[in-house]
């Protein structure tokens, strides 16, 4: 079956996205999933996303790992898909989607999507370590040494670098990992900026938030 799809990425993180509107493509087939992701004998991708009809939003985001398995959130996936929706003639600039950590609203301007997160609200921090869910789970460490996770720049800027789980390596950006180090930062006292800049091997990104009572709301990824 010839199947039409399309390679976005965010920072580098790339993604091959299917309109899945008709529901032709499979989502129980792993084997192909990780096969059309893999570098060498497929298109290659850090994951792969289909996009498909739902009566709750705009659109519904449904996201696989490299390995074929269907994941958590990933944040510049959700950038792209919103890149793709309005391709597609679904939206315009502003929009309001589905995905499996539930609703995201998004806007598009100048060349940017702005994607908002999920709250967060559980953040566990220890002497060498911050771990939170920001739609997808993170650990983070910070280090003086950018090799290692994430390295604090100046008060409001931080590199970071991420393995991701499902792809098994290094990937050049992750949203939900850059928005996790922007709140771990604020949490630990690193900065006292509510928007931080992220600097990671495929680019830069930036991360806003409020917060209120421990609780990070109104929480954005931009790039």
């Amino acid at each position: 079956m010839l199947q039409t799809f399309y390679k976005y990425q965010g920072a580098g993180n790339d993604f091959v996205l299917i309109d899945n509107r008709q529901q032709l493509f499979s989502k129980n087939n792993t084997k192909l999933i990780a096969h059309i992701c893999d570098r060498r004998f497929g298109i290659g991708a850090d994951g792969l996303i289909l996009l498909e009809d739902t009566t709750s939003a705009d659109f519904k985001m449904v996201y696989f790992n490299a390995d074929g398995n269907e994941s958590t959130m990933c944040g510049n996936g959700g950038r792209c898909i919103v890149a793709f929706a309005k391709f597609l003639g679904i939206i315009n600039d502003k929009t309001i989607f589905t995905a499996i950590d539930g609703l995201h609203s998004a806007e598009i301007y100048n060349g940017n999507v702005s994607l908002q997160m999920i709250d967060v609200g559980q953040i566990k921090q220890a002497d060498s370590y911050t771990f939170l869910d920001t739609g997808s789970p993170h650990h983070v460490i910070f280090t003086e040494d950018v090799s290692n996770f994430a390295e604090q720049i100046n008060v409001d800027t931080f590199k970071v670098r991420t393995y991701e789980r499902g792809v098994e390596d290094e990937t050049l950006a992750c949203g939900t990992g850059v928005t996790a180090v922007a709140i771990a930062a604020h949490k630990r006292h690193l900065t006292t900026s509510n928007s931080i800049n992220l600097m990671v091997e495929g680019g830069q990104l930036k991360v806003s938030f409020k917060e209120e009572q421990g609780v990070y709301k109104d929480v954005f990824l931009n790039g």
